[in-house]
């Protein structure tokens, strides 16, 4: 028996095959998947889109993100393939309101616009949607199964939840006793983040730094030529880095590799696949500091470090979460309690309190300790209150368009506030899910990634 392959379709990208033992999957958010499939030749594709439409003219050099241009190109590589297009089905699902919900929720509904445009466009094409799934409030993951052509629209992240009578809960102490033995961050770390504070610094003196430590030099050089930092030819060295990525880029690849063997863990918790929060963090990371360029309201490497450590506390956290998940779980999606509502219930405290002492603790630059504290309340007022929104819109964009990595809920009542203090308005909210760089989505775990767009497999 063939053994069954699976591929992850990121955000912003579809995938086809003929008939083999193949599993297309997407994780669905507010994104909406369209998966397609011919019953007669067995030729069938999935699409995984973030927005109704090119949001500017300038938006059009990657049109199979937007529902109005990327069903057309999977629809004709299908033709292309051989699909008939008289026995071409299609199932639709995503589009959620990703929760807690507010009214700012209701009104930009994009998920919801998404859905809409897509189901318009199979039904000019004449595609039957046999099954749709659009809406809701959940995460969901769509499949196509390319052996015998079975959608499935599941839950993402739902285990059972079995009686969670008797199930013990951590106290404080013992989360204390956590953090304490945490190991402290490396200080060729810390002496990056403080050189970008203090504006001053050697880039060259650093990369001898670095060669100290062999540990992060080696994970440094498999993260450059990972799908996040990747060129046309491989990084074989720190100084082939420094030249051929730039000083900005190899102070990135310092700091990720610094924090990765802090977010590697398993598939418990917060995860909801292997590796899900490192991911998160870096692809916060990349959104923080976009978001920092396009607003000039803080350095952008100090956005970019701010959104790669903001979820710290929950590497604390995390060892006693596995225990409580069934109760997380039930708290967070069946009662709709917010994330840090159902870690106080459960463990006393929450990931930005427990985060903000350990940053206190590693000695963080005061703006990096105010992020991780307040990365869910940027209204806390203090000269880092724009970096703390910054991350607050970051891992908002990523909770609601880059969905399967881990559990996150955020609220939203009061977007319309943090947005407007980095002088963004609520209609802004559409071009900042166009501005997510492709690389967050790219370099999602557990992805395999197809040579190109509509590979035939």
């Amino acid at each position: 028996m063939a053994t069954t392959h699976r591929h992850h379709v990121a955000a912003g990208t579809y995938h086809t095959s003929k008939s083999q033992p193949l599993l297309l999957q997407a994780y669905l958010g507010t994104c909406v998947g369209v998966a397609l499939y011919c019953n007669t030749t067995g030729i069938g594709g999935l699409i995984h889109l973030l927005l109704p439409e090119p949001v500017s003219r300038s938006s059009v050099t990657q049109p199979e993100k937007y529902a109005s241009t990327g069903i057309h190109l999977l629809l004709d590589s299908l033709l292309a393939l051989g699909a008939h297009r008289d026995t071409i089905e299609a199932t639709v699902a995503g589009g959620a309101l990703v929760g807690p919900l507010s009214a700012q929720d209701l009104a930009l509904d994009i998920g919801g616009r998404t859905a809409e445009t897509a189901l318009a466009i199979l039904a000019s094409r004449n595609i039957r949607v046999v099954h749709s799934e659009t809406g809701g409030f959940f995460t969901c993951c769509l499949s196509l199964d390319m052996a015998t052509g079975q959608c499935a629209i599941e839950p993402a992240g739902q285990r059972r939840v079995t009686d969670t009578a008797g199930i013990p809960l951590p106290d404080i102490a013992e989360i204390t006793e956590s953090m304490e033995r945490l190991q402290p961050i490396p200080q060729v770390a810390l002496k990056v983040m403080r050189m970008i504070e203090e504006q001053s610094h050697s880039i060259h003196q650093l990369a001898g730094e670095i060669r100290k430590d062999q540990v992060i030099a080696a994970r440094a050089l498999g993260l450059a030529n990972s799908a996040l930092f990747a060129k046309m030819r491989p990084i074989e060295s720190l100084d082939h880095a420094l030249i051929f990525l730039g000083e900005d880029q190899l102070i990135k690849l310092i700091l990720s590799a610094a924090v990765q063997s802090y977010f590697e863990q398993s598939t418990t918790g917060y995860s909801l696949c292997k590796g899900g929060l490192y991911h998160h963090a870096v692809g916060c990371a990349h959104v923080a500091e976009t978001l920092a360029i396009e607003t000039r309201k803080v350095d952008p490497r100090i956005a970019y470090t701010a959104g790669l450590l903001h979820d710290i506390g929950k590497v604390v956290l995390d060892q006693h979460m596995a225990a409580v998940y069934p109760l997380f779980y039930r708290q967070m999606m069946e009662e709709e309690v917010s994330l840090l509502e159902a870690e106080k219930r459960l463990l006393g405290i929450d990931h930005t309190q427990i985060g903000g002492m350990l940053a206190e603790k590693w000695a963080l630059p005061a703006s990096l300790v105010h992020a991780v504290r307040y990365h869910h309340q940027p209204d806390q007022q203090s000269a880092h209150t724009a970096l703390a929104a910054i991350v607050y819109v970051a891992d908002l964009l990523l909770s609601r368009f880059h969905a399967g990595v881990e559990l996150e809920r955020l609220d939203t009542r009061k977007l319309a506030a943090h947005l407007a203090s980095i002088d963004l308005r609520l209609d802004h909210f559409t071009d900042l899910v166009d501005l997510i760089p492709k690389e967050v989505f790219d370099s999602g775990p557990d992805s395999t990634r197809a040579g190109k767009q509509g590979e035939q497999a």
